[in-house]
């Protein structure tokens, strides 16, 4: 097993992401050209949400899950992205055609409030319309992942209530997450194993968490995890294919004992977990159930591509 530092967003390096173009608000610039105001609303309070997609073959998998999370956030937090679906489809088509890509693309697109009149915290200051900004990088997770897994540290910051900050929110308010990121750091992981406000085990910082039981998957209640639409493939997934598949509270004394364990998000879809708190996970690496539904879920990605791709 290595020893050496990672994290579930580590990418192979790419020299064409020196060069790539962004879009910022309908015009698509050179990367150090790509700018928004200190006044930004995303900047000065974290007022906004954000979407991460992978294109693959031309295709944004699973774009109306995506966008169904995006619209539903920033609705009820009344933040008009000022962009239809088509519309939201049409910035993307342009950036990735200005960037010549069409797969292993990793994209994360962000909305904010906007620009602020005053340095204020009240949304009513921003008054010019949203920021839209679009991100696309060449991208493929380091092998590495799949190799060797990811180490988690349980830590003491926790997901919080919903009526403190939803985690189902993919705001631009991520401090809860980088703190517990740190702590991770500080106790020797790659990232952090966070636990729910009564203990039972959640996510981590960056993605969702899953362990292997005796053939069971298991998985937090989705009370205070993040809306993942790979997670959520994933639980489709297995009920679909007779895999015994159980959205429950589980503590950690289930989670380290586990046969196996793995996370799930769009970038990496299913990364295995070595270990847990300096304890051993299986065999360190990828278990057969895991193995199972990566291979599930590659099938699943191709099919909807064929099928988007066919005008379905």
């Amino acid at each position: 097993m290595s020893t050496e530092k990672t994290t579930t967003h580590e990418a192979e390096e790419d020299a064409r992401n020196e060069s790539i173009k962004i879009y910022v608000n309908g015009e698509i610039v050179p990367r150090q050209q790509a700018m928004v105001s200190v006044y930004d609303s995303g900047f000065m309070l974290g007022d906004g949400m954000w979407e991460g997609m992978r294109l693959y073959d031309g295709v944004w998998a699973f774009f109306d899950e995506h966008m169904d999370r995006l619209f539903s956030s920033c609705k009820a937090v009344s933040l008009d992205i000022g962009l239809d679906r088509a519309g939201v489809a049409a910035a993307l088509a342009a950036t990735a055609s200005a960037n010549n890509m069409s797969t292993d693309v990793h994209c994360r697109l962000m909305v904010t409030r906007g620009l602020k009149a005053k340095p204020f915290q009240h949304p009513g200051l921003s008054r010019s319309g949203p920021t839209v900004v679009i991100i696309m990088e060449h991208s493929r997770p380091a092998g590495k992942l799949q190799q060797y897994g990811i180490r988690l540290a349980t830590v003491p910051q926790v997901r919080g209530l919903p009526m403190s900050q939803d985690a189902k929110y993919n705001s631009h308010s991520k401090l809860n997450c980088v703190i517990a990121c740190l702590q991770a750091e500080q106790a020797g992981a790659d990232e952090a194993l966070m636990l729910d406000p009564h203990g039972f085990v959640n996510t981590t910082n960056a993605c969702n968490f899953f362990v292997v039981r005796k053939g069971q998957v298991w998985t937090s209640t989705g009370d205070y995890c993040m809306n993942g639409v790979t997670r959520q493939k994933v639980i489709d997934l297995c009920r679909s294919n007779d895999i015994p598949v159980f959205e429950r509270n589980y503590s950690l004394i289930d989670a380290v004992s586990a046969d196996e364990a793995f996370l799930t998000g769009t970038f990496g879809a299913q990364t295995p977990v070595a270990e847990i708190d300096g304890k051993l996970i299986g065999t360190g690496r990828a278990g057969p159930v895991t193995e199972k539904i990566q291979q599930l879920y590659k099938q699943l990605v191709q099919s909807h591509v064929a099928e988007r791709q066919s005008g379905g």
